[in-house]
Parts: structure tokens; C-alpha cells; sequence
């Protein structure tokens, strides 16, 4: 009797237990589902997200094997830094783009020099920001260890940099997927960020830390807002002193300024937002967007002289059709391609930094090779002066590929768009 009562509890306990977890199963499943269809909703559906706590990651640990850098050194009783100073010093830049960005340093065309330093340091720009892709190069588990070698390029770059008296950001650039997963990766997210503060702590304080360049895709602005914050505290327990830089979810695009949340306690951050506004303009021809951007002899400011006739591709999609449309028509008062909704979106900037007491930095702006160089120039001009009337530093996208101010081949600057970063007084 006491077999059959005993077996038969243990049958009860089982189906209990398979009950439990299928159900568990489709609770989670639903979530998923949920998830997928909100994921790019409006900030109000958003809002549930962002009031459901996300489980604290594993305390993360530095690898055994940490290399110590042959870089020069701050003094250790270094006062706390004046963020809205460190803003100003950033100055006039330009990033090394197409480089350690690449998986491959070199397969995207670029591999850096060091001449570039000075040719940089001469021509007037203050400071480099270095796209990197870190997560190339550090193992997929855990504790998620960088690269040695891949370590002591950073620092070459960094020690070349800082030996021509210029400022460095550090940024962590294609980080392709964080923004697919977010949930996924941010444990080696975290992991990263401990090996770069804990490496770099010691350097001099016109070294920056950028958390991660143009947050998209899945990783929405409720689920940044929480990385950004395991973030900070994951950098600031290693390094207290250092000025980190953030931008908001799309790209970084300034309009979704109004959705970041940094700590309020947390003052030594400066915020960042990139601008390549119009885009049918900024990137007409670009190989890796689709054919719709395609469309060439899109002129800056608008309306052109002549109407620009949009490719087929360019009609088959309503927004970009509606675009051209009124390119073609518009005045400049109202134009899309006009110097009024720069005016208007670098105002919108000025406006939260005043309202948040946040300074601001421009990290990226440019426009494609296959725009005019005229065209180019004048919107490059214009965009840095609007920049710089609201005490915006900048950093130009990019130094020598397809964006360049930079001819790497016949080893001289592009006058122009050189003249409309830095004007010759």
C-alpha cells in the first residue's frame, strides 16, 4: 500500500512539474511574440517594456590576462573632470572611419598610418574619433576576452594620436549583434566595457569613451535605456574619472534625444547625435543602401535648377517619391534639401542640452563622394557653422574613404571640403 501511495505521488509530482513548464513556455512565447510586434511602436507601447525590470547580468569579471599598456598616464590626484569642458576640447574632428571598424583592418580599404596623425594635427582638426569593432575581436564566451594583439593596435593608435596633441574617442562602432539581440549580448556587451575602462583608466583625460555608436534595430530606446545604465555602472567600477560619451536609439538620430534617459547623478557624459539629413541628398548612390536612395544629381540646397527625374526604384517607394516631389517644387523657405530644417533640428538639439544641462557633440555628418563637390562643400560648411553657433564640437564622417576630406592616393587633402571644415581665416 505505502509502493502504491508512494508511486503514485511521485506521478502527481511529475505532471505537476510538465504542467508548470509548458505552461511556462507559451507564457514566454507570448512575450516573444509580443516583442516582435512592438518592437519599432510608438513610444507609448514602449512604456510597458520600459516599467518591466530586466534581470541583473552576472557580475562581470576582467580575464585573467588583461595586457598592461605602454601609454602615458594622468596623475593619479587628477581633479574630476569639468564635462562641459571636455565637450569643448573635443573641438573640430574627424573620424577614422573605414578602418578598425571593418572586421578586417585593411578590408574596407583602409589601413592606418602614421602619418595620418600629423597630416590630421596640421591641418587644424583636435581631435580623432576611432570606430572600432571591438566584438570582431574578442571571444563569442564568456569572460569574452579581447584580443591581446588587437589591445596593442588600439594603443598604437591612441599613442599616435596623443603624441600629435590630439584628443581621442574611443568608440564602439558595429557592434552588428547587439542591435539584432540586445537581451543576447549584453553580458559581453558589459564584458567589453570592463576590459576597455579597466585597460585605458590610467590615460590622460582627452581619451573618451563612447558606449556604442547609432543604437537600431532591436535594441529600442526602454531597452537601451537600461543597457546604458548597466553600462555606466560597469565602466564607472573601473574607471570613475573619464568622460563617456551616449547618443540616443535610430541611428543616433536627434529626434529620439526626447527618449534618452541618462542618470541624473551620472554628469561627466556628454550626449551625442549624428546628422546626414537630407538623406536622399547626404548618401544619393551609396553602395550599401537600397536602389530607392539611389537617384544621382541631387543638388544642396534645393530646388534645383532643373528637376532631378527620381530613378524607378526612387517612385516605387511613397516617401521617397513624395521627396522629390517636393525638391523639385518646394522654395528653399520650405524646400527638404533647404538650410531651414538644418536651422530647425540643430535648434531642437540646443533646446534639450539647455533643458537637460547635457553638452552636446556632433559625432558624425557627411555626404557621399557621388553628390557634387560643390554641393558638398556647401552643405559641409553649413552644417559646421550651425554646429558651432550653438557650441557643438563635431567630428567629420570621414577622413579618407568615401566620404574623405582626405585623397589617400594622391596624399593631399580635397581643398574643398577641407576649407568647409576648417576655413581658412
Amino acid at each position: 500500500m505505502k509502493k502504491w501511495s508512494i508511486a503514485l505521488v511521485v506521478l502527481l509530482l511529475m505532471f505537476v512539474l510538465a504542467t508548470g513548464c509548458k505552461g511556462g513556455s507559451q507564457q514566454n512565447l507570448g512575450k516573444e511574440v509580443v516583442a516582435k510586434n512592438t518592437e519599432n511602436a510608438t513610444p507609448a507601447a514602449s512604456k510597458a517594456e520600459e516599467s518591466t525590470p530586466s534581470p541583473d547580468p552576472a557580475p562581470v569579471e576582467l580575464p585573467a590576462t588583461t595586457p598592461e599598456p605602454k601609454l602615458p598616464k594622468r596623475d593619479p590626484q587628477s581633479a574630476p573632470l569639468d564635462v562641459f569642458q571636455q565637450a569643448k576640447q573635443l573641438g573640430r574632428g574627424v573620424n577614422l572611419g573605414n578602418a578598425l571598424e571593418a572586421p578586417i583592418e585593411g578590408q574596407w580599404g583602409v589601413i592606418l598610418q602614421e602619418s595620418y596623425f600629423k597630416t590630421i594635427k596640421d591641418a587644424g582638426f583636435e581631435t580623432v574619433r576611432v570606430p572600432i569593432k571591438w566584438s570582431a575581436h574578442a571571444d563569442g564566451i564568456a569572460p569574452y576576452a579581447i584580443d591581446a594583439e588587437f589591445f596593442e593596435r588600439i594603443d598604437w593608435v591612441i599613442d599616435q594620436a596623443l603624441k600629435q596633441g590630439l584628443n581621442v574617442v574611443l568608440d564602439m562602432h558595429n557592434f552588428d549583434e547587439i542591435y539584432l539581440n540586445p537581451a543576447e549580448q549584453e553580458a559581453r556587451f558589459l564584458a567589453l566595457w570592463k576590459q576597455i575602462s579597466a585597460r585605458y583608466k590610467e590615460l590622460p583625460g582627452n581619451v573618451y569613451f563612447e558606449m556604442l555608436n547609432e543604437p537600431n534595430g532591436s535594441l529600442t530606446w526602454s531597452k537601451w535605456n537600461k543597457m546604458l545604465k548597466k553600462a555606466l555602472d560597469t565602466i564607472r567600477s573601473e574607471d570613475q574619472w573619464h568622460t563617456v560619451i551616449i547618443g540616443p536609439v535610430n541611428w543616433s538620430n536627434y529626434a529620439e534625444l526626447v527618449s534618452l534617459d541618462i542618470p541624473v547623478s551620472e554628469r561627466n557624459v556628454i550626449v551625442t547625435f549624428h546628422y546626414y539629413d537630407p538623406f536622399l541628398f547626404t548618401h544619393q548612390g551609396a553602395e550599401w543602401v537600397g536602389p530607392e536612395i539611389g537617384t544621382l544629381g541631387v543638388i544642396w540646397p534645393g530646388p534645383p535648377a532643373q528637376k532631378v527625374e527620381p530613378s524607378t526604384a526612387a517612385k516605387q517607394v511613397d516617401w521617397v517619391d513624395d521627396w522629390f516631389q517636393d525638391y523639385n517644387t518646394n522654395p528653399a523657405e520650405t524646400n527638404p534639401a533647404g538650410s531651414n530644417s538644418i536651422v530647425e533640428a540643430f535648434d531642437k538639439v540646443n533646446n534639450w542640452a539647455k533643458e537637460h544641462n547635457r553638452p552636446i557633440y556632433l559625432g558624425e555628418f557627411g555626404a557621399y563622394s557621388k553628390a557634387d563637390m560643390s554641393s558638398r562643400a556647401r552643405w559641409t560648411t553649413f552644417v559646421r557653422e550651425e554646429a558651432e553657433k550653438r557650441g557643438f564640437s563635431w567630428a567629420y564622417w570621414e577622413f579618407s574613404s568615401g566620404f574623405g576630406v582626405y585623397d589617400p592616393i594622391a596624399n593631399q587633402y580635397r581643398k574643398e571640403l577641407l576649407e568647409a571644415l576648417i576655413p581658412v581665416l
